[in-house]
């Protein structure tokens, strides 16, 4: 088994299944981290118990709990960094955090977003693609930065639009790829493996294939499986 790397924290709001996928590949030896604990805003978050299952610390923080969204944000900075963690992973975080609690984790906090960055930032992202009758959708891991979805991408996948499509049918083939192009993406900064360079993250020194989608014109490249 992978000896454990680096401390991992996870913030979830909801059903965690991109959590899931991270405790799988944990779990299995291929993903070299400690997942230190799952943290949510949200006391009836399903994916709480799949933290409990793995034997990992699940805790709630409501913003309801506290009189201001700053005092909410250090309260949760103060529970996060009892961790010491190297790595803050949002697995379906649905809160818009302020620039103090971005930059707080500047360089070690990510995210995984359900289009093709900078494609449908935001919510809504497959409906918005149905509607513009779009031949691509997919998903983007990037590293957070200040302002919402725009951060450095890590990795993308991309999926084809069908004309039999629905939000439901989208999301779900979309959704394969979250919980695939995720552990791979916490892989590499594990490993060590990634640079961020302006705004663009470099693999192994360079932009690769194994990145996906890395063109300005979103033309999907083929991705290996």
């Amino acid at each position: 088994m992978t000896e454990p790397g680096i401390n991992v924290v996870a913030l979830i709001s909801g059903r965690g299944s991109n959590l899931q996928a991270i405790i799988d590949q944990a779990q299995s030896g291929n993903l070299p981290i400690t997942l230190c604990a799952v943290i949510s805003d949200n006391a009836n978050a399903a994916g709480l118990e799949r933290a409990r299952k793995a034997g990992i610390p699940a805790l709630v923080i409501e913003p309801k709990s506290h009189d201001s969204k700053i005092n909410f944000e250090q309260a949760l900075i103060k529970h996060i960094d009892d961790y010491q963690p190297d790595l803050v992973v949002l697995a379906g975080f649905m809160r818009i955090l302020t620039k103090e609690f971005v930059q707080h984790y500047t360089g070690r906090l990510i995210n995984v977003h359900p289009s093709l960055l900078p494609a449908y930032p935001g919510l809504n992202t497959h409906a918005r693609a149905l509607a513009d009758n779009a031949s691509w959708h997919g998903a983007t891991v990037h590293f957070v930065t200040p302002e919402v979805d725009a951060g450095p991408v890590i990795i993308q996948a991309a999926v084809p639009v069908k004309k039999t499509d629905t939000t439901k049918t989208l999301a779900a083939r979309v959704l394969e790829q979250e919980h695939r192009i995720y552990p791979m993406a916490i892989r590499w900064i594990a490993q060590k493996r990634l640079q961020i360079l302006g705004n663009k993250v470099l693999l192994d020194g360079k932009q690769r294939e194994e990145q996906g989608l890395i063109k300005p014109d979103l033309t999907p490249t083929p991705y290996p499986q």
